[in-house]
């Protein structure tokens, strides 16, 4: 069964969007993966189709309806499939969950507006609040779009090379190592010479030393976790 994504957003206009782009949108349209979107508002309450409410207690902005979120949601076949509400205060999408994801038959995604969603149909659904950055959006859409290219990239068949996934960043817990290519000289600029020197062993070794640098220099938290395991 190929990869499902099926994504619950008051704007279905911006799918597939970018989904729909270069290798990404050859996978989609050669069936290696499958793409619906579910129009929130289709489920909204009384004649104007309200798929929100005041915040309980008080506040400002308006808080999505739990009726009408779990409506939405139990009208999508789950078939296994992870439930994920994409929030400012989820855990971080990473690369090893994207592996998780992809390897199974899909997702279901919810794209947030507003305040936020009611509590209740987090908990009652079971949905994993996952976020794509410390930044808040105005909805969930962009980071939904975010989410399934991590997962799709990584089905077999998409990229057409393997070899590009093994070696890119996250994958073995390191940031991806600087890439050069024509011209040898740019601007006073010139390629390292062991690029060059066709030596793969010691190509090799620069490489590892250079992804090991960047990593305890900019991401020194995943350079920590490295140590640890």
């Amino acid at each position: 069964m190929a990869f499902a994504a099926s994504v619950i957003t008051l704007f279905p206009e911006a799918f597939p969007g970018t989904l729909s782009l270069s290798l990404i949108g050859k996978a989609l349209r050669d069936g290696l993966w499958s793409l619906d979107t579910v129009q929130l508002r289709d489920f909204g309450q009384g004649p104007h189709k309200n798929v929100d409410d005041t915040p309980a207690g008080g506040g400002a902005g308006m808080v999505i309806r739990a009726d009408v979120a779990a409506a939405a949601l139990d009208s999508i076949p789950r078939n296994d499939r992870p439930i994920i509400y994409l929030s400012p205060r989820g855990k971080p999408l990473t690369q090893a969950l994207a592996r998780e994801w992809a390897s199974g038959p899909g997702v279901i995604l919810f794209c947030g507006r507003f305040e936020g969603l009611d509590e209740r149909v987090i908990e009652a659904r079971n949905l994993q609040e996952v976020t794509v950055g410390d930044a808040v959006l105005a909805g969930g859409e962009a980071a939904a779009l975010v989410l399934i290219e991590a997962c799709v990239r990584l089905l077999p068949g998409v990229l057409g090379n393997d070899a590009s996934l093994s070696e890119e960043s996250f994958s073995d817990g390191t940031l991806e190592q600087a890439q050069y290519t024509r011209p040898r000289e740019w601007e006073g600029r010139a390629i390292p010479e062991i690029l060059l020197s066709g030596d793969h062993a010691r190509i090799e070794a620069w490489r590892r030393a250079e992804r090991e640098r960047l990593t305890a220099q900019r991401r020194p938290d995943l350079a920590g976790k490295r140590l640890n395991t």
